[in-house]
């Protein structure tokens, strides 16, 4: 028996993942702050879910999730760090309670998670943290989530570092990326200082192909994988195009 644990997954990517994950015959255990919309995701899935209310920014809540998780299923195989908000503001004007704002709920939530499941992974030489990123940790284009980009960015290096040490002593650990574009969730609306609806954005995906993905991913255990096809391509292009090497010095 797979036992995963997602946080954010009262909403959006996280509550299609629990569902996707249980169907499949996992033990999901399921943590966010709104308990009341954590406790009906988790009657959804079928009673392979168990919900613990928390706030994945608080480093003693994550300890306290990770400790229930293990007493009650014997161990965990899988973290999912899915905790994100985006923040609606141009870089020429964020103030310094934007930005930390959006590295405590973008970053600490996901550092909490890999630092704190980690010692029950070592013990095993066994475990998978997935870190839920964005297209825009890679191509930060939208003007508007300045902030955001920037923390996706960060959270990607730190997917990547925490591999590398990691793997050198105990190579049964993986550290995976899953980087959606725009979802049709709810995370527009609940942007810090507003925003536009991510259902009216072009080029959007459903939760619930980003949840097949992160299945896919599980299966795979690949390090690095986008949402949508094509993305990889994109990526590649952007940063062809914007870098350069030097020019020769005769």
């Amino acid at each position: 028996m797979t036992v995963v644990v997602i946080t954010g997954a009262s909403g959006g990517i996280g509550a299609a993942a629990a569902e996707r994950l249980a169907a499949d015959g996992m033990s999901v255990v399921l943590t966010a702050r709104r308990q009341a919309a954590l406790g009906e995701v988790a009657a959804r899935c079928g009673g392979r879910g168990h919900a613990i209310a928390a706030d994945m920014t608080v480093r003693t809540e994550v300890r306290r999730v990770v400790t229930e998780a293990i007493g009650r299923f014997g161990g965990v195989d899988v973290w999912i760090n899915n905790v994100g908000q985006g923040i609606t503001r141009p870089p020429s004007q964020l103030t310094d309670e934007d930005v930390d704002d959006v590295i405590r709920i973008n970053i600490k939530s996901a550092l909490y998670g890999m630092q704190e499941i980690l010692p029950h992974f070592r013990s095993r030489n066994a475990g998978h943290v997935i870190n839920i990123s964005s297209l825009l940790g890679r191509l930060p284009f939208a003007v508007f989530r300045s902030a955001y980009c920037g923390a996706k960015h960060f959270l990607n290096a730190l997917t990547t570092t925490f591999r590398l040490e990691v793997q050198e002593t105990h190579p049964g650990i993986q550290f995976s990326l899953v980087s959606p574009g725009v979802v049709r969730t709810d995370f527009g609306l609940n942007a810090l200082h507003g925003g536009p609806d991510s259902r009216a954005l072009p080029e959007s995906q459903s939760a619930e192909e980003v949840a097949a993905v992160i299945a896919q991913v599980i299966a795979t255990r690949k390090p690095d994988v986008y949402t949508r096809a094509g993305a990889a391509a994109r990526v590649a292009g952007y940063y062809a195009t914007v870098g350069s090497d030097p020019e020769p010095v005769s």
